[in-house]
This record gives structure tokens, sequence and C-alpha cells, in this order.
């Protein structure tokens, strides 16, 4: 879907996740964006928006289904493993959208401070993984202990399914937060600013990312005034 413009990309963070584990499986994605859907996909999934995907004719059109299908196609040898090797890596992130969510579109004050903390826990919690050194990043014959971990992603220094699912939320709620409720980040979550900051770094999903004023435009109908 293309942008305000008609010819950037919009903000929709499900295509994004599909274009980044594209782009990280090392094949040549092409973007042309749309202001609307074009004839030949008109007739192709009626009443369905993207993302989809057509192979062989044969038509998926769940984003989840689509992301199974790509690992398993674009796979070892030609292509990287792209699934996380720790459960932890999928799980950290899981609610941190939804507690977004409730908090972004509460209209009532008196609701605001509780559902500011929850959405922090779920930071505090991403930070606290981000920081915790993974077993591999670990040497059992050395001397020197490694308290922090210094890993650029979720599960190791190389982007997984886990950071292209993780990653467009994140954006998300960095800039329609700050528009919409003032709220940034804490700095001391350190973890999760290294995190942030090797994303932007990273082509797959600095390239992905759909302009702010994008985001600001989609939740200008979904953040409600205090």
């Amino acid at each position: 879907q293309a942008g305000l413009d008609g010819e950037n990309i919009g903000n929709c963070p499900f295509c994004q996740r599909l274009f980044m584990v594209l782009w990280a499986a090392g094949t040549e994605p092409s973007c042309f964006p749309h202001s609307r859907k074009p004839e030949e996909l008109k007739d192709l999934a009626p009443g369905t928006n993207p993302p989809f995907l057509l192979f062989n004719k044969e038509l998926k059109t769940d984003f989840i289904k689509i992301e199974e299908f790509l690992e398993q196609t674009l796979g070892p040898p030609t292509y990287p493993h792209l699934s996380p090797k720790y459960k932890e890596s999928f799980d950290v992130g899981s609610d941190i959208f939804a507690k977004f969510s409730a908090y972004i579109k509460n209209p009532r004050k008196e609701a605001n401070i509780n559902l500011e903390k929850a959405l922090l826990r779920e930071f505090h919690r991403l930070d606290v993984y981000l920081n915790t050194p993974l077993p591999e990043e670990i040497d059992q014959d050395s001397v020197e202990d490694i308290t922090v971990s210094k890993r650029k992603f979720l599960d190791g220094n190389d982007l997984t399914l886990a950071d292209c699912n993780l990653l467009p939320k994140l954006h998300i709620i960095k800039i329609a937060a700050k528009k919409y409720r003032d709220f940034e980040i804490p700095a001391d979550m350190t973890g999760v600013w290294r995190y942030l900051n090797n994303a932007y770094a990273c082509d797959e999903f600095s390239h992905t990312c759909p302009a702010d004023e994008e985001i600001e435009h989609t939740y200008a109908s979904v953040a409600r005034k205090m």
C-alpha cells in the first residue's frame, strides 16, 4: 500500500515483516507501492487485503502461513535459516504491541498511568532479555565473566524471524507514542536502544520502514485524546 504521497511505502507492519524476511533470506525483492489495488490483483484475492502470496498458482493470504512457507522454501543451503535458536527470542516481545494499543487508545486520564506502567514493564522485560548474554556468548574456559550481552539482535548477531516480527512494531510504538502520548523509551534501557540502533543501521529494516508521517497519520484516528 502506497503512503500519503502515492509513491512511497505506507504503514503496514505485516507487509514490512514479510519484506524483511525476503530481504534477510538473501533474495532481491522489489517494491511497487500502489494507492489502489492493481487490476491484476483484484480478482486474485477478493475481499482480502495484502499481504498475500501467489506461488505456482497457489494462493496464501495468512501472513503467518506465508512466513512459514518462505522459511521452508527459502532454506539452506541456498538461503540462510531464519528461525531463531531460542524460543524466548520470539516470546519476549509478544505482549508489547498489545500493551501499546491499550495505552494509545485509552481516553481516560486516570487509567493512563497504569497503562503506561504496563507498557514499560514489557519494555523492561525486553531490555533484560537483550542485556542477558545468550549461552553462545559465554566461554566456559574464559576467566572473564560476560555479564552484559553485546549481541545486535534478539537471537544473536543476525536477523531472524523474531526480529522481523518485533522491529516493525517497536518502530510504530517509538513514533506514535511520542507523537500522541509524549512517551519515549527510557534512555537507561540500554539493551533496547542497542537493539534499535543496530536495526536502524541494517538495510533490511531501515529501508523497509515507512516514514514517520505515515505512522502518525495512521494513529491520528486511533489515538484517543484524554
